[in-house]
């Protein structure tokens, strides 16, 4: 069977040429290019002041697939890849979502290579199934890929009603030649929501908690207005990472870093540079 661990390097793509290194890791569905922007800012006018690696997770953008989801081994993946950049350097990653999970899972594993830590609105905890996608996963795999002759006329076919989700799904899409194809897996996904409440993307892994505590600073960003972080989750998350400071960003929703650019930039500079944690 192959999991991500198994899997080559990683696709990256770095932003900055000097100052502390920085992971960006995305959610279910996304690619490390969703935090282009981010980064851009995060790493200065003249890219001195970061240097940041956006990290495609396996099965998602230009990343080998697998045929089995793990977090342990997307975990894995992403340290491998972040060694292979920087070979005995720390970083401070960040993840969103999926990506947060990951990253937590990295710095419990991986605990050398992670100087300090941002989950952005996710908690160590399993959230069930992926019903909450379901509907995302059925628009997806109905869409006619042997059909499209555009991707305006993707666009026109795709059901989904609201524009800024209907965008994030179709940046999936891509032509090779006069096909097209979904770059995300999108099978294992599915596959994986088919599970129901055996969903191992919305779990949590159990072996995890046998781990010691990750002992490095940990910024846990939630969106004010998102119901992915529970108050009752405060108490798992610091038996994990006890260092950790919530920062609740009022208005905004589970992804904070679309909703807020401008707070997250702000709150990543001061937490890099050891003036929050």
């Amino acid at each position: 069977m192959t999991t991500a661990a198994d899997q080559a390097s990683l696709n990256t793509l770095s932003v900055g040429t000097a100052g502390p290194r920085i992971a960006f890791l995305h959610g279910l569905f996304g690619q490390g290019r969703n935090w282009n922007q981010i980064a851009k800012a995060v790493s200065g006018p003249d890219g001195t002041d970061a240097r940041c690696l956006l990290v495609d997770l396996p099965d998602h953008g230009r990343s080998p697939w697998s045929q089995e989801f793990s977090l342990d081994a997307y975990a894995d993946a992403v340290a491998a890849t972040l060694r292979a950049a920087a070979e005995g350097e720390r970083w401070t990653v960040v993840g969103h979502s999926l990506g947060g999970k990951v990253a937590m899972v990295l710095a419990l594993r991986h605990p050398e290579l992670v100087e300090r830590l941002v989950v952005v609105d996710i908690a160590p905890k399993g959230y069930g199934s992926l019903e909450r996608f379901e509907g995302y996963i059925r628009e997806m795999q109905a869409l006619p890929l042997d059909e499209l002759t555009s991707r305006g006329d993707a666009e026109a076919r795709f059901a989904e009603p609201d524009p800024g989700v209907k965008a994030f799904l179709l940046q999936n899409l891509r032509r090779d030649g006069q096909r097209w194809r979904w770059q995300v897996n999108l099978d294992l996904v599915a596959g994986d929501a088919a599970l129901g409440v055996d969903s191992r993307i919305a779990d949590w892994p159990d072996a995890v908690d046998e781990l010691p505590a990750y002992e490095g600073p940990v910024l846990w960003i939630a969106g004010g207005d998102s119901r992915y972080i529970a108050r009752e989750d405060g108490e798992r998350m610091r038996r994990h990472f006890p260092r950790t400071r919530l920062f609740t960003i009022k208005g905004a929703g589970h992804w904070v870093h679309t909703d807020a650019p401008e707070i997250i930039v702000t709150a990543l500079r001061r937490f890099v540079a050891g003036s929050d944690g």
